[in-house]
């Protein structure tokens, strides 16, 4: 304690300045090196005195991952970390973009678009909090999210993790940071990190401004704005989790990303570096190769091509992300959160985000809510049986994956739990004309969507319902009386002859694990709130769209949504 950084009653800039006093280059270098946890190791982790550890959503789902096993992971690398000179303990971080996702057990929310659709500012704030006590179950200090991207165009593959085409509404939404960090007290500094606690993470406002608006919806591409317009419509976001003490304060690279600079992307990567570090870059997710990164930014500080007072710029808010959050005093896991595993929210959360768009042929005859008490259901379609495609992109890995991914309820297990025991639910993932000539069916469900994407596989010129599912509602609508569940990422453009056949129409994005959420609405236990965050267009010809526009012809407006 007679050590002032390691002497949690001395103020945190206190603390800041005296260990970075005693820090060597080489420490200082690590520190802002941040690798896959594939290539750590105690002799990494203490040979090169890494910063920090991240991990990546995975491409391959063949295998659960437990909280229990990461968490066991991630300590036996703090201890490596505290076994060096200084004992500057790792910070971890991870994907947890709508609940911690890779995780098997845990609760997979509804995708950001989802959640925009509520309008549940407070929802947001307790998703928030379940997803901190899931994220610390498993031994993660930091999680990359939210992203508060303004998605200007549904083109754009990572439409889903965006709230809202309304500023306003992607800045309400914000208050998830004050959930996953705890709410800073009164009078606590704009702009200063802030974490209430040990249940709490390391929140990350994402990607960067101006991400949500790239020309066609293109990722990683070129946002055309003025100036004011930038900071309107895309920097507000950043401001209000920077009020509410957003801790990741250090700007870091997203992964791989110095390796796509330059012409060829990555041709001269000692130019990438420094070129990167030079424009503010504090930490770098390499995430591979950290000794070529490493080496080069080193020589780059001997040659005086970087100067070592960016290295302490750079450092000092690395230290200060981690002296906020308590890693110092509380460097490992703690299991007892392990029981907090799974929780109710997120079923509430589907309920909220569902939106009605359409509600019966008459608009005086509403079909829904559907009779639970009815003698014969058909239940169809790609998305009505497979919990990969109802959680998306993001789900146990990068970019999500068909079947049983995880613990959860289809919307197939929501109906059969739903209905009345005399009523038999008969499940057909593409009817046969057979099926379809039973007279006895009272209504059919057809669950429809997209296939699960996540970033740039997912950008889409036409965005629309996979798998021929448009198809399939308005074969099946024009036997049975239809109700369509669309699971989608973002509005896809329509047929036109299907919207007409169906008595009602309902878009669920991607609701995750809980399917119950939607049976809860589709037959009457509870009313639909949820209004479009985004306007539907009638085709892709319109993109994008801005409501305020003369020419604003939308199919569904913003904010659009039926009782």
């Amino acid at each position: 304690m007679d050590c002032v950084y390691k002497n949690p009653n001395e103020g945190v800039e206190d603390r800041i300045q005296y260990l970075l006093q005693r820090m060597t280059a080489e420490e200082k270098i690590g520190q802002m090196t941040q690798i896959h946890r594939a290539v750590s190791s105690a002799a990494v982790i203490k040979d090169f005195f890494i910063g920090s550890v991240c991990n990546s959503a995975g491409k391959s789902g063949n295998k659960d991952v437990l909280s229990d096993d990461w968490a066991e992971m991630i300590d036996g690398f703090q201890t490596a970390a505290l076994e060096t000179r200084l004992a500057i303990p790792i910070i971890c971080g991870l994907d947890a973009v709508h609940g911690n996702n890779k995780f098997y057990g845990t609760t997979i929310f509804p995708h950001n678009i989802g959640l925009g659709a509520t309008r549940e500012y407070d929802l947001a704030r307790r998703i928030g909090s379940a997803t901190a006590l899931e994220v610390r179950a498993s031994g993660a200090h930091w999680v990359f999210a939210p992203c508060v991207a303004v998605c200007k165009d549904p083109r754009w593959g990572r439409c889903l993790e965006s709230y809202s085409e309304d500023t306003d509404v992607v800045c309400n939404m914000t208050s998830i940071v004050s959930g996953l960090q705890g709410p800073p007290p009164e009078g606590h500094p704009a702009g200063y990190p802030f974490l209430a606690g040990r249940n709490n993470v390391v929140a990350c406002a994402k990607h960067f401004v101006g991400d949500g608006g790239t020309e066609m919806g293109k990722n990683e591409w070129d946002t055309i704005a003025s100036y004011e317009d930038l900071e309107r419509i895309h920097m507000a976001p950043y401001l209000n989790c920077l009020a509410q003490g957003v801790s990741a304060g250090c700007l870091v690279s997203d992964w791989s990303g110095i390796d796509k600079m330059g012409e060829p992307r990555g041709s001269n990567y000692r130019e990438c570096v420094e070129a990167a570090i030079n424009a503010g870059i504090d930490m770098v997710m390499v995430p591979y190769k950290y000794e070529k990164f490493i080496n080069e930014l080193t020589s780059l500080v001997k040659d005086g091509k970087i100067l070592m007072s960016r290295i302490d710029d750079a450092v000092e808010r690395i230290l200060r992300m981690k002296f906020t959050a308590g890693l110092f005093e509380h460097p490992f896991s703690d299991r007892s959160l392990l029981k907090f595993v799974s929780c109710k929210i997120a079923r509430e959360a589907v309920r909220k985000s569902l939106v009605l768009l359409k509600n019966g042929k008459d608009s005086d005859k509403p079909f829904l809510p559907l009779d639970q008490k009815t003698k014969r259901v058909l239940v169809a379609g790609t998305h009505a049986d497979d919990l990969g495609f109802q959680c998306g992109g993001w789900s146990k890995t990068w970019q999500g994956q068909s079947g049983r991914i995880t613990i959860g309820t289809t919307v197939l297990d929501a109906v059969k739990a739903i209905v009345g025991a005399e009523t038999k639910v008969v499940y057909k993932k593409t009817p046969s004309e057979e099926t379809l000539s039973n007279k006895d069916f009272s209504y059919a469900i057809v669950a429809v969507g997209e296939a699960p994407y996540a970033e740039s596989r997912g950008d889409d010129p036409e965005p629309s319902i996979n798998f021929d599912g448009g198809e399939v509602v308005r074969l099946v609508a024009e036997k049975i009386p239809t109700a369509a569940i669309l699971m989608t990422g973002r509005p896809v453009v329509l047929d036109m002859t299907m919207l007409e056949k169906v008595e009602a129409l309902v878009a669920a994005w991607l609701p995750g694990t809980e399917g119950d959420g939607i049976a809860d609405v589709v037959f009457g236990d509870y009313d639909f709130t949820g209004k479009l965050p985004m306007s539907w267009f009638r085709e892709t010809e319109q993109l994008s769209m801005n409501p305020e526009a003369d020419s604003y012809d939308p199919l569904f407006p913003l904010g659009f949504g039926l009782k």
